[in-house]
């Protein structure tokens, strides 16, 4: 016996409430990626107030100050020409994950509706294949947003590092 709607709805409602919570995901990386850009702010006000350091006295110890403040300088540069070549990615990413979401629920809300209308009919191979997709873009949301979390952290965790560094030698 062949497999009907009916029999399949139950799947295509769970992709259908997946999908319209897929919007939600972006949830995922948003914090990320305002964390990492609240650090940055920050490290580059702490620079600029260990720039200014009115301890140091002597020459010597202003030079030497300078050329400390300046290797931090030039790392936390690095690191933001690393992380504003990122942004374009991340805002990017983000897009592309309301693109999956938007398509992953009409998608599936047409298959719920389709499946309701044509609830004993036989469910053929591209019903179940669109069901799949429907779910791929799903998984797709999730793992681009994972990915720019991921990644964001990572450059917060780095810009961190400096300012402790910053903390230690300034």
């Amino acid at each position: 016996m062949a497999v009907s709607w009916g029999d399949f709805q139950a799947i295509i409602q769970l992709s259908a409430g997946l999908n319209v919570a897929i919007l939600s995901f972006v949830d995922i990386s948003i914090p990320a990626i305002k964390e990492r850009r609240r650090v940055f702010s920050k490290a580059r006000q702490e620079l600029e107030i260990y720039r200014k350091n009115p301890h140091k006295v002597t020459t010597e110890d202003k030079a030497a100050h300078a050329g400390a403040v300046g290797e931090i300088d030039r790392q936390l540069f690095d690191l933001w020409r690393e992380t504003s070549e990122f942004e374009t990615v991340e805002d990017s990413m983000i897009k592309t994950t309301g693109v999956f979401g938007f398509i992953g629920a009409i998608v599936s809300i047409s298959l719920l509706w389709y499946s309701g209308l044509h609830y004993d009919d036989p469910i053929r191979t591209s019903g179940e294949l669109l069901t799949l997709l429907s779910f791929l873009s799903l998984a797709a949301a999730f793992f681009i947003n994972f990915i720019t979390a991921f990644k964001a952290a990572h450059y917060t965790k780095r810009c961190n590092d400096l300012r402790q560094q910053m903390r230690q030698k300034l």
